[in-house]
């Protein structure tokens, strides 16, 4: 087995514990790194068949994760149900939750092919696609609901960024503090973003782009529809600039996802999410700039989501 770089390298109890999933003359002959995750490790594992081919499969692993027992559980409940329902998302090999076997708590899982695509060149033609397909996921109907959303940002952990206008950033945390608005629950992804969606982008261009598959799916739960929409809103607001934030809503009402009525209601959910990245700033900026974006500073950031929350609270008039 060759490995890419050495973070790729599999401890040794896991390498047994993958080997045991893998058919009756199957070996693994090599492994590699994949950057980009923030919570997990991630490796892509080519498996070497006995009739000279290769597949390749995912493992996904939790390192020293608070709660990875339950981010696995959820991810496997995630991918069983979607299996089937026409969603792209990877179907379910093994897992391993509690460490039983491995060093850690892991998932195996199948590789999906394409890439993730954090370039602004071709954004007009993807951002309509990620609305669509957050509305094929919001269709969902699962027989058991999973667990209600959880939003941990409250008035008092917001942090506002440097040089930002106090009186906007004071105005735009009064929003949350209200109770949140009546909803109609739905399936949620919990992260849908340009990070954890895999494009196919041929050498025709990015007009001919298509979805591939729809990965990390640890965090999902049952909410609102609005709740989704805001954080691709404010990740595409902090990738490609705040005018991109506000596009993906109308787009995904063009693709026939329904948001609350009221835009009060609607703003409550954007705030609310654009609040919550203040938190992790730093920590959603660095795998951006290890994956190509290297101009998004944490500085960078800040300031566009000084912008994005500023625009949404400007939508108050």
């Amino acid at each position: 087995m060759t490995n890419h770089d050495e973070a790729a390298t599999v401890r040794p109890l896991t390498l047994a514990w993958v080997s045991r999933h893998l058919e009756v003359g199957e070996r693994i002959v090599k492994t590699e790194a994949l950057h980009g995750g923030i919570t997990a490790e991630m490796r892509r594992l080519t498996i070497g068949t006995p009739d000279g081919g290769t597949r390749d499969l995912v493992l996904r692993t939790f390192v020293n994760v608070e709660h990875a027992e339950d981010w696995l559980d959820r991810e496997v409940g995630a991918l069983t149900l979607l299996t089937g329902t026409g969603v792209p998302a990877p179907a379910l090999v093994a897992v391993d939750p509690t460490a039983s076997y491995c060093e850690y708590p892991s998932l195996l899982m199948t590789h999906l092919a394409g890439r993730t695509v954090l370039d602004d060149e071709g954004l007009e033609t993807r951002v309509p696609l990620l609305a669509r397909q957050l509305v094929a996921i919001h269709a969902v109907r699962p027989a058991e609901r999973p667990r209600k959303y959880v939003a941990l940002t409250t008035a008092d952990t917001v942090v506002t960024p440097k040089g930002a206008d106090a009186a906007v950033w004071a105005a735009a945390i009064n929003v949350i503090r209200r109770p949140a608005p009546p909803y109609e629950g739905r399936f949620l992804h919990r992260d849908f973003q340009p990070g954890n969606v895999l494009f196919d982008v041929p050498p025709s261009g990015q007009a001919d782009a298509r979805i591939m598959g729809v990965v990390d799916w640890a965090a999902t739960s049952w909410g609102p529809a609005d709740l989704d929409v805001a954080h691709c809103a404010t990740v595409l607001a902090l990738l490609h600039g705040p005018a991109w934030g506000l596009r993906f809503s109308r787009a995904y009402e063009e693709a026939g996802g329904v948001l609350a009525a009221a835009a009060s209601e609607r703003l409550y959910w954007q705030v609310r999410d654009g609040l919550a990245c203040s938190e992790e700033v730093q920590q959603v900026a660095q795998p951006w700039r290890e994956a190509g974006r290297t101009e998004l500073t944490t500085r960078t950031v800040e300031e566009r989501l000084n912008a994005y929350v500023t625009a949404l609270m400007d939508t108050l008039g």
